[in-house]
């Protein structure tokens, strides 16, 4: 029996691949270079780390990878207090559902505590969430399944009571190596066969997991 759903934040609850690609861009343009939308979708997902390796190997070790990503997110923020938080399409109605149906839910984002408290007051969705776990909480970010195996703790839920809710590769497997269920929304990015076979399944949108937790309960 399902009692828990996890959510990721970045590409899943909220939608804010494009803007962070387009925030890329423009950073980057100040600096004489580029980024196309086949590098950018390389880094969704990885650790931090990770980032800076992939920035380190097209941009050189000497790129200052630290203040654009500062940068990057101080655009952003910008941006969502003059446009608003763009969430995805069926985000507020599985809340809903979830609430309604007396589910416990909990955010695991790789983002830091101080972004994602923000980000959740903004869209209005903090009641939703019984709790959340964030990347400076772990210390191994996605594909470790740390975040997930210590959501279920916070929410004192085993894994097999768990969905975990991702639109990632790196969200996907960390779901798989948790040995939690995981539905796939696909943002930029859709899986690739090894991590689509990873999957329980794969939506168009959110209010599809409304579907498959009718189905199964």
């Amino acid at each position: 029996m399902i009692k828990a759903i996890i959510f990721d934040m970045d590409g899943l609850m909220i939608d804010s691949e494009r803007v962070t690609f387009e925030c890329y861009q423009e950073r980057l343009k100040d600096m004489n270079l580029t980024m196309d939308e086949e590098f950018y979708k390389t880094l969704l997902g990885k650790p931090i780390k990770g980032i800076y390796q992939r920035f380190y190997d097209v941009y050189g070790n000497d790129f200052p990878i630290q203040n654009v990503i500062q940068d990057v997110h101080q655009l952003m923020a910008e941006r969502f207090e003059t446009e608003g938080v763009p969430v995805k399409k069926g985000l507020v109605e599985l809340l809903h559902y979830l609430k309604d149906n007396n589910y416990k839910t909990i955010v695991a984002t790789s983002s830091n505590r101080d972004r994602v408290d923000k980000i959740l007051a903004q869209a209005k969705i903090t009641e939703f969430f019984d709790d959340s776990i964030c990347g400076d909480e772990v210390t191994k970010g996605k594909p470790n399944p740390e975040v997930f195996l210590k959501s279920c703790q916070k929410l004192g839920v085993n894994v097999d009571e768990a969905i975990v809710l991702e639109d990632s590769e790196a969200g996907i497997q960390a779901s798989y190596d948790a040995n939690i269920k995981v539905i796939c929304i696909p943002d930029m990015k859709y899986p690739e066969p090894d991590y689509a076979a990873k999957t329980t399944k794969i939506v168009d949108s959110l209010e599809d997991v409304i579907d498959y937790l009718e189905d199964i309960s």
